[in-house]
């Protein structure tokens, strides 16, 4: 695998920001996997992902304020860069010429 692509989960990950848009932070990314695809996912594969997406700048972080619900301890925000969003679209486009036509070819396999 190519050191830029992507890989499931930092694809899950770059997604849920997508769809939470804006700033976001591991639970509420977690979640959203969860909710989509029906996977339960680690916490910690989740800021793993995070961790990579940030140093491949697909991703930009801000501390945020403290929050009297984490004991006064501030969040980490993460949102999607440009280049994450051209890097996740790209990913899609293969996934979907990869899928083409694959279809009937599974529907046969499966049989």
């Amino acid at each position: 695998m190519a050191r830029d692509s992507l890989g499931d989960v930092e694809q899950f990950v770059l997604v849920a920001l997508l769809h939470l848009e804006g700033e976001s932070y591991g639970v509420p990314i977690m979640k959203e996997i969860q909710r989509r695809t029906g996977r339960d996912i680690a916490r910690a594969a989740v800021y793993i992902a995070l961790k990579r997406l940030e140093v491949k700048a697909l991703v930009t972080s801000r501390v945020g304020d403290a929050t009297a619900e984490r004991g006064g301890r501030s969040k980490r925000l993460f949102k999607l860069t440009k280049s994450g969003a051209r890097q996740l679209r790209q990913s899609r486009e293969a996934s979907l010429r990869m899928w083409a036509d694959a279809d009937q070819l599974l529907h046969k396999a499966a049989k």
